[in-house]
């Protein structure tokens, strides 16, 4: 599979996570010089997909290899505004940027349909997130020289990650699901969009403005995130055009539940915002009490609404990860 790289410069009962680490997530975002970073370009068939890399030093030979972390995005905004934003005077707002300082070797990837990926006439739904995320593995395991990975998915992105730990879970190692919903049932985002079901079926893109951008961010409990931080993403996401891709909207109003708990072999961190409309938290406990693995934990992020990677509670989700990521390996009597 072709490659372009162009380099720029333990089980455990759910918790509720303390106040969040404010000092940290006001710390300013560090100075882009200071990560090394790449891009490459994977191909499914003719779509070409864009991936994205940051880690705080260069890769190089005889070095020991740093545990890689992939970030998979949402329905509606593309990778790079949802996981290496910039907000000018706000903080820290990238989680490539705080995972790279952690020592990880961070991924991410714009879908088919989304960002400087090749749209096409596809809905981009969650079996060709699927198959994407198949298309990335072989570039991964090139340049970092590994097969096994740990997968962070955001909303649809953590249907998807999840999908594709069942159906590849010999490549994935930890898997952190943020704001997922496993059958929809009680949600009331889900119940609202569902009203739109009919226009997700007969259309494979679906406008995507500014104000939609801005609407994530109030929909569930406005306050919990700072205003600045919709206006960036609006700025840095609409430049990629005005629709986005159906696909993931008509599986989560139509098609639920996308993936069987008992198939999942992975590790499992479920995290979930206090306010999320996305799902319920007894749906969610239903999910995680299903999970076969004894090594698996359930987090809910105090204050924090759906978009809790971008929220004023942002760093409860890098602690919760950070330790989870980070677990020591289970040593059997």
């Amino acid at each position: 599979m072709a490659g372009n790289n162009q380099i720029t410069t333990t089980s455990r009962r759910g918790v509720l996570i303390g106040a969040p680490l404010a000092a940290a997530a006001a710390l300013p975002a560090a100075a882009a010089e200071t990560f090394w970073t790449a891009r490459y370009e994977a191909r499914k068939g003719d779509v070409t997909l864009a991936m994205y890399r940051k880690r705080l030093t260069a890769p190089r030979p005889g070095h020991p290899r740093l545990p890689v972390l992939f970030l998979v995005h949402g329905s509606s905004v593309s990778a790079l505004p949802s996981f290496d934003l910039t907000v000018p005077g706000a903080g820290e707002y990238s989680l490539m940027n705080v995972f790279a300082r952690y020592g990880f070797d961070v991924w991410t990837m714009d879908f088919e349909g989304y960002g400087k990926s090749t749209v096409t006439a596809g809905n981009s739904d969650i079996a060709s997130g699927v198959a994407d995320l198949k298309a990335a593995m072989p570039i991964i395991e090139r340049e970092t020289g590994q097969r096994k990975f740990h997968y962070m998915g955001e909303s649809s992105g953590a249907i998807r990650a999840a999908a594709f730990a069942v159906a590849e879970p010999a490549h994935v190692d930890r898997l952190v699901l943020e704001a997922f919903t496993y059958t929809g049932k009680g949600s009331p985002t889900l119940a609202k969009r569902g009203e739109q079901t009919e226009f997700y079926r007969t259309h494979n893109r679906r406008p995507r403005d500014k104000a939609m951008i801005l609407s994530i961010f109030t929909r569930d409990k406005p306050g919990t995130s700072d205003p600045r931080v919709p206006e960036a993403m609006a700025k840095a996401e609409l430049p990629n055009g005005d629709s986005v891709p159906t696909g993931t909207y008509l599986d989560m109003t139509a098609n639920l539940p996308l993936v069987d708990p008992t198939k999942l072999q992975a590790a499992v961190l479920v995290v979930r915002g206090e306010y999320d409309g996305i799902s319920t938290e007894a749906d969610l406990l239903d999910f995680f009490s299903r999970l076969p693995t004894p090594d698996k934990q359930y987090a809910v992020i105090p204050g924090a609404a759906h978009a809790v990677t971008l929220s004023l509670a942002r760093a409860g989700l890098w602690h919760v990860m950070h330790e989870f990521l980070t677990m020591p390996k289970s040593v059997q009597a």
